[in-house]
């Protein structure tokens, strides 16, 4: 900004403000820069393999379960010391639970749909909060802007009236006030280059990086033309609603799982054993097994799944009006800065006719310098005012943007690669061997180009 005219109007600060600078980040750089540094999608990603693999887990209780037992006995009886040494490997298979297994794939994979969503949820967070930030960024750099170029008016203004004041214009009454006016100036402008530090350093939180010259921002994306056509599409896309829609079908399957918890179970076993004289054995058989009395412990598991599934609905009700009220928030927000830029406009141009008015007056002995000082004040609020209105209207549009669940990379076409999420599902749902069955490398693969091998 040291590179501003001595008298540079609102208009002139709006023109280098919002006018791309060569070389300058925009809004769709910062969006793709936080989408690939973000911690938190990384921790979401690792969330949602997390529940990836307990369908894995699930299925795996469908499969035959191996396992082998070394032992070593030693003993001294009378007549000498003896020892042995024998070998078992045992198999056991689950036959028949009445779909209890079954359902805790089906609850499983719930679980897996509903942790998507909320890292759609979470993406689309982290993208908002990089357009705040962007925004933020801006604004500050246009306040301070603004208060430089007050500032240098004021020092202006107060160098002409000592001059009056030396050939016995004005007193110096007139010569404190413009003191006391650009002392005040200063300190604005102190408060607005701090607040423009901070708003750096929320830029650097979010996006990974401090911020170099930022371009304005590009013309909003499209959103949806009304409100209530808006709140049908949250209702469809937003991924909190979907996320609580899934919890809510695994907590229902798990309410049928914990019923028939009273069911028995049927296994096949068998089991083959070798011991150092070379004898063996072995032996097969089916064990069906199922409880009889556990001191109420099953009725106590029914009815914490049935909670659980009342809590799940309650917070699909509640969750949708939450969504509405976003919805019509961010369209509330979209109405009062467009009203705002619009009044702004007119704000600012009557405050400078009036301060052209005032400044001629003041020339001709019919105003004071408390009242040109006063217009000048005036003449910023509404510089400022505008400033935000405009920033404002921009950050309603992407909070229209995020209610509706459209707050993407993907819908925003931003030049990052996109994840796949079920890129990770299908290489672990059939529980592979790891590095031995042609679905380990499959994930082997995987796992590579998601950078955790």
């Amino acid at each position: 900004m040291a590179g501003l005219p001595r008298k540079l109007g609102f208009w002139g600060i709006a023109a280098l403000l919002w006018v791309t600078p060569a070389s300058a980040e925009t809004l769709s750089d910062a969006l793709a820069t936080a989408y690939r540094n973000s911690g938190l999608i990384d921790q979401n990603r690792a969330v949602l393999r997390a529940a990836d693999e307990d369908v894995a887990l699930a299925v795996a209780t469908l499969r035959p379960v191996l396992a082998y037992a070394l032992g070593a006995n030693y003993s001294n009886p009378s007549l000498g010391d003896e020892t042995s040494i024998t070998a078992t490997l045992s198999a056991s298979m689950l036959l028949y639970d009445f779909g209890r297994s079954q359902l805790g794939i089906d609850g499983a994979k719930e679980t897996v749909l509903a942790t998507r969503a909320a890292l759609v949820d979470i993406e689309n967070t982290v993208l908002l909060n990089t357009v705040n930030a962007y925004l933020a960024v801006r604004r500050s750099e246009a306040f301070v802007g603004l208060r430089m170029n007050n500032v240098r008016l004021l020092t202006e203004q107060l160098r002409a009236t000592r001059d009056r004041f030396e050939v016995g214009e004005v007193t110096r009454t007139d010569v404190s006030l413009a003191e006391a006016r650009l002392a005040a100036a200063r300190s604005g402008l102190a408060a607005e280059q701090g607040g423009l530090a901070q708003a750096r350093e929320q830029y650097k939180a979010v996006v990974g990086v401090y911020p170099g010259r930022l371009a304005p921002p590009p013309p909003t994306p499209a959103i949806p033309g009304t409100e209530n056509a808006a709140r049908d599409i949250a209702r469809r896309n937003n991924p909190q609603i979907a996320q609580v829609q899934h919890q809510v079908k695994a907590a229902e399957i798990a309410v049928q799982q914990a019923a028939r918890s009273i069911y028995p179970t049927l296994d096949a076993t068998g089991q083959f054993s070798l011991d150092d004289d070379g004898d063996d054995s072995t032996s097969f058989g089916i064990e069906l097994s199922g409880p009889i009395y556990q001191g109420g412990t099953i009725a106590a598991g029914l009815r914490k799944t049935q909670a659980l599934r009342d809590q799940a609905r309650a917070g699909l009700y509640t969750t949708g009006l939450l969504v509405d009220q976003q919805v019509g928030n961010a369209y509330a927000n979209l109405a009062v800065a467009i009203a705002s830029i619009d009044a702004s406009d007119r704000q600012v141009r009557a405050a400078q006719l009036a301060l052209d008015g005032v400044r001629e007056e003041l020339l001709l002995g019919a105003r004071t310098t408390l009242e040109v000082l006063d217009q000048e004040q005036e003449l910023l609020d509404a510089q400022t005012s505008r400033v935000s209105a405009i920033v404002d209207r921009h950050s309603a549009v992407y909070q229209v943007l995020d209610s509706t669940g459209m707050l993407t990379a993907e819908r925003l076409g931003l030049n990052v690669p996109i994840y796949d999420p079920a890129a990770y599902y299908n290489a672990v749902k059939d529980a592979p061997l790891h590095n031995v069955s042609p679905q380990g490398k499959k994930l082997d693969r995987v796992l590579k180009a998601i950078g955790r091998e």
